[in-house]
């Protein structure tokens, strides 16, 4: 009987030891691939935050590879080995990666004609319903898939690391139609369209620079990371008119690292500059700094609106 009792202990020891073992593993793989989740929602924004008609091509391909890597996520996620415990938690995991997908498909369909201006209301709403949608992932994500997945590996008495708990959408305003609008330059839903003055409109970015050192197009420049950099963009008002609230608009591609400045008004036929502060400390390394002058109402040729630096900051 001792021995019938040895044994019995010994596998319900093992068994218990393969099931803390099973939803370790599991937790693990969920907040692994949930932080790779959130840094594709990180690029997703990023993307969309510098997003204009000028790059339009450059924002549709990365919004396309941002929708490859999310549905690779998915794609994990369904083969993953789920313990019993956590089978209806993980369904909602699912769910939550399932509408990231689905968000992110269907703004790839509408970017383009949010960017171009056709049917403008209703591309920048349609946008705002996806990134509703996002949002929605993180609630599922956030107040329901992970405290049940908690909660089964407290009840198991399993020892296990904080689960990541990202959100993929990095800031709540981009449900909102008008933040998107402003964000990407374009006619918020219900807004006046600008009454264009007729004649030429526009501007061409002629060069930048960063505390008198200007950058140099096909080679490698430096930039100390600290302080913050102040670029200096200058431009030209190639136009017949004169043009209002100009704004320049300086980021570094893959971060979230930007800044943005408005001239009050530029004068046909002349220079101005403007003055754009990033809003945090770029990444040390060698980064892609692109500085664009924004499209003005009326303005059809955004060839030289852009130009994009290799930058090594120190």
């Amino acid at each position: 009987m001792v021995i019938i009792l040895l044994i019995a202990l010994g596998v319900h020891s093992c068994q218990v030891s393969a099931t803390h073992s099973a939803l370790q593993d599991y937790a693990n793989s969920v907040s692994s691939l949930n932080s790779q989740s959130a840094a594709n929602g990180k690029s997703l924004f990023t993307t969309l935050g510098q997003a204009s008609s000028a790059n339009a091509t450059n924002v549709q391909n990365e919004i396309n590879q941002t929708l490859t890597d999310e549905k690779q996520v998915l794609s994990k996620a369904k083969g993953l080995s789920v313990p019993d415990q956590v089978k209806t938690a993980h369904s909602k995991f699912l769910l939550a990666l399932q509408m990231r997908v689905d968000g992110i498909s269907k703004i790839a369909k509408e970017i383009q004609p949010a960017l171009a201006g056709s049917g403008s209301d209703s591309a920048v709403n349609n946008l705002a319903e996806e990134t509703a949608v996002l949002y929605g992932s993180d609630v599922i994500y956030k107040r329901y898939a992970l405290p049940e997945i908690y909660g089964a590996l407290h009840a198991a008495g399993t020892h296990f690391s904080p689960i990541n708990g990202d959100q993929f959408v990095t800031n709540v305003q981009w449900v909102v139609p008008s933040f998107i609008a402003q964000q990407m330059n374009i006619n918020a839903p219900g807004a006046t369209p600008t009454k264009v003055a007729p004649g030429l409109h526009g501007h061409s970015l002629t060069s930048v620079s960063v505390d008198g050192t200007t950058l140099q197009t096909g080679s490698t420049n430096t930039v100390p990371a600290s302080p913050i950099p102040t670029f200096t963009l200058d431009f030209n008002n190639g136009g017949t008119n004169n043009e209002h609230n100009v704004k320049c608009k300086v980021s570094i591609n893959g971060s979230s690292v930007n800044g943005t400045a408005t001239v009050p008004e530029t004068v046909a036929g002349k220079n101005a500059s403007c003055q754009v502060k990033l809003n945090a400390a770029p990444p040390t390394g060698t980064q892609s700094v692109v500085a664009t002058i924004e499209k003005v109402p009326g303005e059809h040729n955004l060839s030289n609106n852009t130009i994009t630096y290799t930058v090594t900051f120190q």
